[in-house]
């Protein structure tokens, strides 16, 4: 699981617990510049993952790390599908941050919140 928050203007992802191991990330700091948005979608866990550079994948279990798939990087860490937010980034290593979090909902609110104020 992840825990997002807004500090100053850089969106930072703090990836929590053994997840840290399993996706070879302890902290992802993205400037909220580079941030096109964010959607809560469980069904994402169903998308092809591309092929995973470093990182982990058990189907149904974990899917941690850096995944590539179509000339993107894709930064994963999900084990609960029903609690992914896909976050879309411009500019940056990866195209799109998928994590966990504990609330969806107000985790895509507080940083569409900060990307289009």
């Amino acid at each position: 699981m992840a825990t997002v928050s807004i500090d100053g203007e850089t969106l930072v992802v703090e990836i929590e617990g053994l997840d840290k191991l399993w996706a070879l990330k302890s902290r992802l700091a993205i400037p909220l510049a580079n941030v096109r948005g964010a959607t809560a979608d469980p069904g994402i866990s169903r998308e092809p993952k591309g092929i995973r550079a470093p990182g982990a994948y058990i189907p149904n279990v974990i899917t941690a790390g850096t995944f590539h798939l179509d000339g993107e990087k894709v930064f994963w860490d999900v084990h609960d599908p029903r609690k992914a937010v896909v976050i879309e980034l411009t500019d940056e290593r990866y195209a799109r941050l998928i994590i966990e979090v504990d609330d969806p909902r107000a985790v895509v609110a507080m940083v569409e919140g900060a990307v289009h104020r």
